[in-house]
């Protein structure tokens, strides 16, 4: 094996400090010149980053502002935009130093190549500190001001009670609808919705159309104009009406809209409002579910609403046959109840007095029992003032028109309940007798009244009504307060049995029938339907730790 010499490489001296070195077009070493070309130059080591504690961004120029976790590839490529110089230099890698969360310094390590002569390239490392400073983003800075508002949602409804806002309320919580709301505000006869963009108003408006059967008018006002830049500056209204109709109402449909669904029977009864207004006849099971663009070509209004009902006592009630759902059409004999007779005495006549047995057909027939108390409107001695009423033939009318299912065991015991509900202002949630009244019923003296009674008739119908429930969320509340009354109460009921010998254990005996009785008529609510109140901050509490 013949021995091949390795071909001697040619050195040269470093023009600067003289050490031996491969031939390149500078003549330099790699320490040398490093010293004197430094590739950095234009790319500042200082720079400066805003971040808005309020909603946690953080400025991404030129004008956007981004959601970034520390550390994250988001807020490095905020750090890297605010650089001027990169666009000149090959960049290689780019990480994070470690620093304190509180020190507001955020460093980062460039690695970057440049060629500086021909066919040489130099890489080099370097740190860049950032100092974060704190500020408000202008969607912050205006929800801090006072009536800055870019559109507003005016949502209203013409009837004498608010059983739909505070229903709409809770439809409103459970899909989140409200996380863009700046502020709301109660007016007499619905709620204002603020918004800080446009775009969130409209959204609200298209989930109000998916929940209720409503029709939206939109408006717009200058508010400046600059003509240099042809750039305008405009407020948004949208109003919001929803159909003046609610559930178990009483309506008289117009000739031609009855004849074009079927020939209903024009009296019928409101069973089911969503995006469209479902009615029934009642005696004879039939249906005529309206959308709201039809209902908005032929409006009209009901004859009688919650505020007229009676309440009646069930006789006798037979089941004929037919059946649409859950609802069964029957036969049944009622008398008006006894507590109601002073209010419908003044309406009696010679023909039937408060002691008549009224004969009526009603679609309640699985619901209701011989012996229970039912709500209905009386239309005997009932004054309309309705031009569809009055074209009606009155010898077919029906003297009554049931609704729903009373429970009047609910009326002898002041019963806790083991369930709340949330409402959108946390002002309410100051006072435990105000929970669950934030967005409605904030102007006081009648009105509070007034929402505070309808308030509990909404209670009452969400304890009444499975598939109502299961629309909206139930939460658990707090029995430490019920516990601890019940524990305060024991020792004076023992004290009043060693008092009263017989007589107390007799009085207990009957309260313990009593209560049974009323357990077995008083609708209960499963405990697995209701949620934890802490469930929504589990993210919270995630992000915490």
């Amino acid at each position: 094996m013949e021995f091949v010499p390795t071909p001697a490489v040619h050195r040269v001296l470093c023009a600067d400090c003289g050490t031996p070195i491969e031939p390149n077009s500078a003549n330099l070493c790699i320490p040398c010149l490093r010293n004197s070309v430094d590739i950095t130059e234009g790319i500042p080591k200082q720079a400066t980053i805003n971040f808005c504690r309020n909603c946690d961004r953080f400025l991404s120029p030129p004008a956007a502002w981004t959601i970034a976790e520390p550390e994250s590839r988001e807020l490095l490529a905020i750090c890297l935009k605010k650089l001027k110089g990169l666009n000149k230099v090959r960049l290689i890698d780019a990480g994070f130093i470690w620093t304190e969360p509180h020190s507001k310094r955020i460093r980062v390590k460039l690695t970057i190549q440049k060629e500086v002569f021909s066919s040489t390239i130099l890489q080099q490392i370097f740190e860049v500190e950032y100092v974060v400073l704190y500020g408000q983003c202008p969607d912050c800075a205006r929800l801090a001001a006072k009536n800055t508002w870019k559109a507003v949602v005016q949502v209203r409804q013409k009837v004498p009670h608010k059983r739909t806002f505070l229903y709409l309320e809770q439809l409103i919580l459970k899909h989140g609808a409200d996380k863009d709301t700046i502020s709301i505000k109660e007016t007499r006869e619905g709620l204002d919705f603020f918004y800080a963009q446009r775009n969130h108003a409209i959204k609200m408006t298209e989930f109000l159309s998916s929940v209720v059967p409503v029709r939206t008018k939109d408006s717009e006002q200058l508010l400046s104009r600059d003509t240099h830049s042809n750039t305008s500056n405009y407020k948004f209204t949208y109003s919001t009406e929803i159909v003046p109709i609610c559930r178990d109402d009483l309506v008289v449909l117009p000739k031609a809209l009855a004849r074009s669904y079927g020939n209903v029977n024009p009296l019928t009864v409101c069973v089911k409002v969503s995006s469209s207004v479902q009615f029934m006849d009642p005696t004879t099971l039939r249906t005529a579910d309206i959308p709201a663009p039809v209902y908005w070509r032929t409006p009209f209004e009901s004859i009688a609403n919650s505020a007229d009902l009676i309440e009646f006592l069930v006789l006798d009630i037979e089941p004929s046959g037919p059946t649409h759902g859950k609802y069964v059409l029957a036969d049944a004999q009622v008398v008006i109840n006894s507590t109601n007779r002073t209010r419908t005495h003044d309406m009696d006549t010679d023909e039937g007095g408060s002691d008549a047995i009224y004969h009526t057909r009603t679609h309640l027939g699985r619901f209701l029992q011989a012996g229970d108390t039912v709500k209905g409107y009386f239309l005997r001695n009932a004054n309309i003032n309705n031009t569809d009423y009055e074209k009606l033939d009155q010898s077919r009318l029906p003297d009554v028109v049931l609704v729903k299912k009373t429970y009047p065991a609910r009326r002898k015991h002041n019963r806790q309940r083991n369930w709340k509900l949330k409402s959108i202002a946390k002002e309410a949630e100051e006072g435990p007798e105000a929970f669950g009244r934030g967005a409605v019923g904030r102007r006081g003296g009648l009105d509070q009244e007034r929402v505070e009674k309808d308030y509990e008739n909404f209670l009452q119908e969400l304890e009444e009504d499975p598939e109502l429930r299961g629309t909206v969320n139930l939460y658990k509340a707090d029995v430490k307060m019920a516990d601890a009354s019940k524990k305060e109460g024991k020792p004076k009921a023992a004290s009043m049995d060693v008092d009263e010998t017989m007589s107390g254990g007799a009085v207990a005996g009957t309260e313990e029938t009593d209560n049974e009785e009323d357990e077995a008529d008083f609708p209960e609510i499963n405990p697995d339907e209701l949620l934890d109140a802490m469930d929504d901050l589990k993210i919270e509490d995630e992000n915490a730790a």
